[in-house]
């Protein structure tokens, strides 16, 4: 079988170097062209050094030019909605890891889909083991009515909280027949001391250099408590999640929002 032919948007990022390099070691999957805003040239180097591909600043001209199968999206909220327009009205499949992404922008990502019956993943982190960690903590919701999330990133991340750390507490409460207590702080010494509410979870966020990506949720109970944890060690551990996604999204015609799905574990 001929490989997966994609193109990177983000592709200058480090999020953007990491997949193509993950692309160029895979032999199912054959990048094919880089888009960037910060694009200066016309062609850039792979990874690996074996060519170089179409380097541009807008994605419609590569996808003429270079006839894709996916396009994986490392950029922006704007940028990957963008992205979803031209990709998917072209019949080009998509793989969305930004962060970011408000439910307005998965809805619209969702409506394209099912328009153009082409295939879409958007997952909130493409790490195998946090999306476990998520899953293992909405098995959990269920026994314990207090929960805080503390997620930790590097200090140049632009959103707080995390997309991981929204989507954790959301599924969270979608495993409960209501919501979280919240324990009620009566003096606050320092506003924003308790962190940020949803859907009764304080969500703790913390920026610091030394950083790359982390989060532990904590249950807890009379008596008891329970942390499930994840840490981000480097980027590569994002990359068997976005490969997987981009072989399996060729086979859809609609959304598929996280990896869950993919990995069967609901």
């Amino acid at each position: 079988m001929p490989p997966i032919k994609v193109v990177v948007q983000g592709a200058s990022g480090k999020m953007g170097r990491e997949v193509l390099a993950a692309l160029c070691k895979d032999p199912a999957t054959e990048p094919v062209g880089a888009v960037d805003i910060k694009a200066d040239e016309d062609h850039v180097s792979l990874p690996d050094g074996s060519g170089r591909i179409p380097y541009t600043r807008d994605l419609e001209p590569v996808l003429q030019r270079v006839r894709p199968h996916v396009v994986v999206d490392f950029s922006s909220a704007e940028g990957a909605t963008k992205a979803a327009r031209i990709a998917l009205s072209n019949g080009v499949a998509l793989v969305v890891g930004t962060t970011g992404l408000t439910p307005a922008h998965v809805e619209e990502i969702s409506g394209l889909a099912r328009k153009y019956q082409v295939g879409a993943v958007v997952a909130p982190n493409f790490a195998l083991g946090a999306v476990l960690m998520m899953h293992l903590s909405k098995l959990a919701a269920r026994y314990f009515d207090e929960a805080e999330i503390i997620e930790l990133h590097h200090d140049q991340k632009a959103d707080a909280p995390s997309g991981t750390a929204i989507a954790t507490a959301r599924a969270m409460r979608d495993r409960r027949d209501g919501p979280f207590k919240h324990p009620v702080t009566t003096r606050e010494t320092l506003p924003g001391a308790r962190g940020g509410e949803m859907e009764g979870v304080s969500i703790h966020s913390v920026r610091l250099q030394g950083l790359l990506a982390h989060q532990e949720v904590i249950f807890g109970g009379p008596g008891q408590t329970l942390s499930i944890r994840h840490d981000t060690i480097s980027r590569e551990c994002f990359m068997p999640g976005v490969l997987l996604a981009v072989k399996e999204v060729v086979n859809r015609k609609e959304l598929v929002y996280g990896l869950e799905a993919l990995l069967k574990l609901d």
